[in-house]
């Protein structure tokens, strides 16, 4: 099924309901990935998948903060139009 969401109507609980909503669909996506025995035995005994997990999970991390400093300074140098909502 596919359906489009109009969240730029969305007001907070609105964007937290269906934030909870993208996250059940990921995680059933991701759950349908297979049994864990059939893919540990595949990945073997080596620290190889652990060592390129969190190798990506560093470099993903590393580019939120630099995309974050670059709107950050967009922002500041007024070449972004940000607007901040005050919590309810």
């Amino acid at each position: 099924m596919k359906l489009s969401a109009r969240v730029e109507i969305f007001g907070r609980l609105d964007m937290e309901i269906y934030a909870g909503w993208c996250g059940r669909a990921l995680a059933l996506a991701h759950a349908r990935s297979g049994p864990s025995a059939v893919l540990s035995g595949y990945m073997g005994k080596s620290d190889t998948f652990d060592q390129a997990i969190k190798a990506f999970a560093v470099a993903y991390a590393d580019q939120n903060e630099s995309d974050h400093a670059a709107l950050a300074l967009a922002v500041k140098r007024k070449k972004v139009d940000a607007v901040f909502e005050e919590d309810r």
